[in-house]
């Protein structure tokens, strides 16, 4: 594959350098591998191929390596191998992309109520925004969000956010308790909450999905899955209105044109 070309705001065509990765300790069991790179999207590609490399490596079920934006934590069995071991094992690896690499990915439609009780921010962040609330819900809905990593609580799905133009200020104070299927936004990202919990981002609304499984029934990692979407995916919201997101109330996530 030929390598790929950019240009600076200068108009000059670079090359942009391989991502290289730093590792550094975090605590006792586990080390901390960032991957620096000038392009963002490539980085993040190159954490998730790492991870995956990791968790299907020869070492696997040693370690276990959670990737999020820019750098994986690997914890490893201190019983059964040692820090420089596991920090040796990943200097081995090729940080360029190879031949099949590409991170994994699928589609889910998301159902969502906007504003109201299931989304009491909504007008606010209309007004951050500077637009119509009609208009913000067409840019939530506008494009499919890249899930980008799974964070707490019960693996939220960590999204890229819509294009709102201007990053939305968290809440000064985080409410305490957020409905499960809420869809928020904070900064330029978006995050879908598999269960309820305390939040410091503006909810616009909630979807009536059931999204956390504990019955082995997830079909994106297997079945010990306990979310059915994993990073790389892509999701797509649209608006329902409350007849039809009470149709939907329990109806479980799923991948688009799941059999």
């Amino acid at each position: 594959m030929p390598a790929l070309r950019r240009r600076d705001p200068g108009g000059i065509t670079v090359m942009p350098t391989a991502p290289k990765i730093d590792i550094s300790p975090c605590g006792d069991a586990a080390l901390r591998v960032t991957v620096v790179g000038d392009d963002t999207d490539e980085v993040w590609a190159a954490v998730h191929r790492l991870a995956g490399w990791l968790n299907r490596g020869e070492i696997h079920p040693t370690v276990s390596a959670v990737p999020t934006y820019d750098a994986v934590l690997v914890e490893f069995d201190p019983y059964h191998t040692t820090g420089d071991a596991i920090m040796s094992y990943i200097q081995s690896w090729d940080a360029a992309p190879g031949v099949g690499s590409a991170v994994p990915s699928g589609v889910i439609d998301v159902p969502v109520l906007f504003g109201g009780d299931a989304g009491p921010d909504l007008e606010w962040v209309a007004g951050v925004v500077g637009a119509p609330v009609a208009e913000v819900i067409g840019l939530v809905c506008a494009k499919e969000h890249l899930i980008r990593c799974l964070g707490g609580p019960a693996a939220s799905a960590m999204t890229d956010g819509p294009e709102f133009g201007v990053p939305v200020p968290r809440l000064a104070t985080p409410r305490l308790r957020v409905p499960p299927g809420a869809v928020s936004v904070a900064g330029r990202q978006a995050v879908i909450g598999p269960v309820a919990a305390p939040s410091g981002w503006r909810q616009i609304g909630r979807t009536p999905l059931t999204i956390l499984r504990t019955d082995g029934t997830g079909e994106s990692g297997g079945g010990d899955a306990v979310v059915p979407y994993r990073p790389g995916d892509r999701v797509r919201f649209f608006p329902v209105d409350e007849a039809t997101y009470a149709g939907l109330l329990g109806v479980p996530m799923r991948y688009r044109d799941h059999d």
